[in-house]
């Protein structure tokens, strides 16, 4: 792809990243077993309306669309870092055990301290961060290389999931509650899901372009990166816990949701290249649209029923993801 023709498709993404959010969003408010019309919308956001209207949009819908904006752009960006971190653009936030840490932190309290349910969100935040931790501490051998926390990731995430279904199988009359949360999705968020997410999703996406350098850098290879003055094992590290926050917080509220950090920076690669300093900004808006919308068709398209959004991401997803992978030619 020239130079010219990448150039290109950066500001025609620059320009239509703000209004595809925008609409994506007014599609998530609207849609659902009761359509809005935009006009009762604009009136509901203002404060008056019809009270039913207002009362859908801001207690139901509204803060779930915030949710999933914050969820998928968390998502993405971590995703886009660990990418690059491990050369490798096929990486994902499971690879480094936040799934696996934070679904057993998330079963252990739905499962065996059901009074702690309501602490949910804190558990698989805290268990995805020390899973990432304790990879990074396994792979370390004097030093680190992408291959070494890929293997140590492998071992533990099979370990952390062999684990949680044990637990699951001990106690399968307690695991209804699970269910839903292993699945992933944004059933039933709110304004308090939003508020504890909040905070940590913010420190984390405003701390994503600072690694934007790094990142291109250690694309290079450790041996370059250092020739050009980089400290190749303390920023490796650093990126690995700036994507552990950003998907532990994702998952810490939307559940096991997966593709969102696989498919999205790898589409956005194909397109406008390996830079970092546009693949991130792009990759979060692009992981903000993925997530409300697959929400969205999943909890409407299928009325009554509500499909979770990560059965729906799966399912469409793969496929799609086989064709990428076909058009970069690392299948054959």
């Amino acid at each position: 792809m020239s130079v010219k023709s990448r150039n290109n498709k950066r500001r025609w993404l620059a320009i239509f990243a703000v209004p595809a959010i925008l609409i994506v969003s007014l599609y998530g408010v609207a849609s659902g077993s009761v359509f809005i019309p935009l006009p009762e919308i604009i009136k509901a956001l203002n404060g008056s309306g019809d009270e039913a209207y207002h009362t859908i949009i801001w207690n139901l819908r509204l803060p779930r669309v915030l949710v999933g904006l914050l969820a998928g752009a968390c998502l993405a960006a971590s995703g886009t870092l660990l990418q690059g971190v491990m050369r490798n653009p096929l990486a994902d936030p499971g690879i480094i055990g936040v799934s696996a840490g934070g679904g057993l932190a998330a079963v252990i309290a739905l499962v065996l301290f059901p009074q702690f349910s309501y602490l949910l969100p804190a558990f698989a935040f805290g268990g995805a961060l020390i899973s990432a931790l304790l990879i990074y501490l396994l792979a370390w051998d004097g030093g680190s290389s992408p291959v070494k926390i890929v293997l140590a990731g492998i071992a533990v995430n099979a370990l952390l999931g062999a684990v949680m279904n044990g637990i699951m199988v001990l106690h399968t009359d307690r695991i209804q509650s699970v269910i839903p949360w292993l699945a992933g999705g944004l059933s039933g968020r709110s304004w308090p899901h939003l508020a504890f997410m909040l905070p940590y999703a913010a420190i984390g996406l405003l701390l994503t372009p600072f690694a934007a350098k790094a990142s291109n850098l250690l694309m290079l290879g450790d041996q370059s990166a250092q020739s050009l003055g980089q400290h190749v094992e303390r920023q490796r590290f650093l990126i690995i816990v700036l994507a552990a926050l950003l998907a532990g917080t994702a998952v810490s509220v939307a559940g096991l949701v997966g593709f969102v950090g696989l498919l999205v920076p790898h589409a956005l690669r194909l397109a406008i290249g390996e830079d970092y300093r546009y693949l991130l900004p792009f990759s979060i808006a692009g992981g903000g649209v993925l997530m409300v919308l697959a929400d969205t068709m999943a909890r409407s398209w299928f009325d009554p029923l509500e499909l979770p959004a990560g059965i729906l991401l799966a399912c469409v997803g793969a496929p799609v993801f086989l064709v990428l992978l076909k058009k970069r030619k690392l299948i054959r």
